[in-house]
């Protein structure tokens, strides 16, 4: 059978063979591919398909994880942005609130000792006070803030618009707390803001406020 394989591979001219040689030379031929198929390209190609298949699935299933992890990263910093930024957002609300209130304060303070001292002539004590009051509401008013009388307090030393004397104006008011609604009850908390200042009349300066 060798001998008839090499024949027929080195001529391509051969005589014609009987039945039961080229039996045996597709016998043979089928055996020769089975087995290169098997031994060479088989394993390596179901290696290679399986290789690829891996490195394929692999590559699939880091891509859905980054899209997870970067999906808990979406809900993480929702998170944090609100368990952070909600407390400072009130935190710089208040602050600016006292802040303005305090810079009010200041301001109606020394608008209303200023008012005091240069009442003109012929105008009484009481009348002064008013007009100290309403430069006082004024500069409150300014910084959207409201003053009753109450809130203000005008005190002289030895006496009111008298040469050598001093007029001391103090300003008392409270700033509630923002955001926080009526119906949980009770005093809504609040910031108290005092401010005071003083003005002097001056020693050569004409007495006034009798009327």
């Amino acid at each position: 059978m060798r001998a008839l394989a090499d024949r027929a591979g080195r001529s391509p001219q051969l005589p014609l063979v009987g039945k039961a040689e080229r039996n045996e030379l597709a016998e043979l031929g089928g055996e020769a591919e089975r087995s290169g198929l098997a031994g060479c390209g088989g394993r390596a190609g179901l290696g290679g398909v399986a290789g690829r298949g891996g490195r394929g699935v692999a590559s699939v299933r880091g891509a859905g994880g980054g899209r997870g992890e970067r999906g808990n990263a979406v809900v993480e910093f929702s998170w944090l942005a609100l368990l952070l930024l909600v407390p400072l957002i009130y935190v710089m609300l208040s602050v600016f609130d006292v802040q303005r209130a305090s810079y009010g304060a200041t301001a109606a303070t020394r608008a209303a000792g200023r008012a005091f001292i240069i009442v003109p002539a012929g105008l009484s004590e009481d009348e002064a006070r008013d007009r100290a009051f309403e430069a006082a509401r004024v500069a409150m008013k300014d910084q959207g803030m409201e003053l009753s009388p109450g809130q203000l307090k005008i005190t002289c030393d030895p006496a009111c618009l008298q040469p050598g004397s001093t007029v001391t104006v103090e300003l008392d008011t409270d700033v509630p707390l923002p955001l926080i609604p009526d119906a949980l009850g009770g005093e809504r908390p609040a910031i108290h803001i005092n401010a005071s200042h003083t003005e002097s009349y001056g020693d050569y300066r004409e007495a006034k406020g009798d009327g």
